[in-house]
């Protein structure tokens, strides 16, 4: 069974913090908060799916402010893509200090949420309703953001066998982590459910802080703050009556900052008295505690002693390198050695290179500077930067044209720009590394140039969506500069395609021009544009020539 639909549109909720949602510093308790951004989003998806849903995992959440006693708080969830059965919920979280009217983010989380089907009926998800530019780019992003999810074990598990290799717990004055397990439980009464009798995830997050924090206290001998979540994921559901069983302990600590695991475990009668327990939920939080001057606490570093331990030690260190490579990819902002990320941040790096290319295309002012024939080209100048769109109209199935364009090793048939080109890694089938060298631009007495750039390539889901080939300079340790050559640097760069007919498609080019390039092309801006058309023309030429041979 089908279900509609429903339009586009943020699902608010507003709170005026009470002293009884507050902790002892008058601060807001991210426990609370958890509930609230947990019920926000709840809401969206069953306003788009039309029947009840229920939590199945909650991505990284940072905290980047607290909200304190008297000021108001705003959630704001929608949902940006249905996969089926499945949904992606984005969700907002400001806070306003009510006197001075100044408001500030103080999260920004995804979320997955399943439908609860009724009985033996299959439901089958009605695609979002997109009404805005925003729409379309979040809808466009909840792919990749999907892709993250599915490869986060992968990479985990790579992690660790490289941790594994690792011995760096000999500490003389260094704490049994034993001594930081806090247990817990509780049980599940109505006011703790919806109204199906499952427990609210929000609540399960709730106690999970609680029972973390009260394990955090133990190391820092202070007060823990929240400041982020490894993803919360359930595993399966718990009801009205179950007993809920959280086991915290610290498995490591990073000089200001301690991560707590928790494991939840549900129990029915019948269960609780066979001891035979529902793993639902495990979930990773990183806590760091301030002292009387409001300056970072230092913890005490951790001494695993059993095996199980030593596990979760190196696991956290996994934790935290993934967290660094997200913190730096999703930026698009710092180019970051490759070799030094490679495990923990090729999704990462993938995700930012079709997000930067995804947000450029759908930026607005675009400038139409020169249409001739098939070919038209706009600029977009911001700030000191200035971004270059070509549309072409090709006579070749955008399939075959994706083909063509995502292979750069074609790309000396018809770019007089590239001299040589060769792949120097394949990170996944989707994603490559290549080497390119380029002549110097003309008249400027300077070094041919080199780059070292992953492309990455994905396919649309659906009929209205593009083909796209996303470009991005990398650093390779293993492929220093050379004095032979002048590294040079592409900050975004690519292609989208569009499907016009079975044989026909329209093809966009992307470049975002670095500063180097900014004084050449303002003094021979004419010369430039015929040089782009010039290239456009052969790009036309060579995917139809190869096209009509498919």
């Amino acid at each position: 069974m089908e279900r509609s639909g429903a339009a586009g549109g943020w699902v608010p909720m507003c709170q005026s913090v009470l002293p009884a949602h507050a902790n002892h510093r008058g601060e807001l308790s991210a426990g609370q908060l958890l509930k609230w951004m947990d019920a926000t989003a709840c809401l969206a998806a069953e306003k788009h799916a039309g029947v009840s849903c229920v939590t199945a995992s909650m991505d990284d959440i940072q905290f980047e402010e607290a909200a304190r006693v008297g000021q108001v708080i705003t959630i704001k969830a929608k949902v940006n893509r249905a996969f089926k059965t499945s949904m992606e919920v984005g969700i907002n979280v400001t806070v306003q200090d009510v006197l001075t009217n100044v408001e500030k983010i103080v999260s920004v989380a995804y979320a997955t949420y399943v439908v609860k089907p009724v009985g033996a009926e299959k439901i089958e998800l009605e695609p979002v309703k997109l009404l805005s530019a925003e729409d379309h780019l979040e809808h466009a992003l909840a792919t990749e953001r999907k892709r993250i999810r599915l490869g986060y074990q992968e990479v985990f598990q790579n992690l660790m066998q490289e941790s594994d290799k690792e011995d760096t717990f000999a500490e003389e004055d260094a704490i049994s982590a034993d001594l930081t397990h806090v247990q817990s439980i509780e049980l599940v009464q109505p006011p703790h459910a919806n109204h199906h009798g499952n427990t609210f995830g929000g609540q399960i997050m709730a106690w999970m802080e609680t029972v973390a924090s009260i394990s955090a206290s133990r190391l820092c001998r202070s007060y823990p703050i929240l400041k982020s979540v490894n993803m919360f994921k359930f595993w399966g559901p718990s009801v009205v009556g179950d007993r809920l069983v959280f086991n915290a302990i610290v498995n490591n600590t990073f000089q200001n900052s301690v991560e707590v695991g928790v494991r939840v475990e549900a129990y029915n009668c019948e269960e609780w008295i066979k001891n035979q327990a529902r793993h639902i939920n495990s979930a990773f939080l990183i806590f760091n505690s301030v002292n009387d001057r409001g300056e970072l606490v230092t913890f005490p570093k951790i001494k695993p002693i059993t095996k199980d331990s030593v596990r979760r030690y190196h696991g956290a260190i996994a934790r935290k390198r993934i967290r660094l490579a997200r913190k730096y990819m999703l930026s698009a902002k710092e180019d970051k050695p490759y070799d030094l990320w490679e495990k923990s941040n090729q999704a990462y790096m993938s995700y930012s290179n079709i997000a930067t290319l995804t947000y450029l295309a759908a930026k607005t002012g675009w400038e139409v500077t020169s249409t001739l024939n098939n070919i038209r080209i706009w600029t977009h100048e911001d700030g000191d930067v200035l971004s270059l769109k070509v549309e072409m109209q090709v006579k070749t199935a955008s399939h075959v044209a994706f083909s063509l364009l995502s292979n750069f090793t074609y790309r000396q048939q018809w770019d007089k720009h590239f001299l040589t080109c060769e792949v120097l890694q394949a990170v996944s089938e989707d994603d490559k590394i290549y080497y390119i060298t380029s002549p110097p631009p003309p008249m400027t007495g300077h070094q041919p140039r080199d780059f070292v750039i992953l492309v990455s390539r994905r396919q649309p889901l659906e009929p209205s969506e593009p083909y796209i080939v996303a470009v991005k300079s990398v650093t390779l340790t293993s492929v220093p500069p050379s004095s032979e050559h002048c590294r040079s640097e592409i900050l975004c760069a690519g292609f989208q395609i569009y499907s016009d007919s079975s044989s026909s498609c329209r093809v966009y080019y992307f470049n975002q021009m670095t500063s180097s390039l900014m004084p050449y092309l303002a003094a021979n801006l004419t010369g430039s544009l015929n040089s782009i058309e010039d290239t456009a023309l052969e790009c036309i030429k060579f995917l139809e020539l190869k096209g009509s041979k498919c």
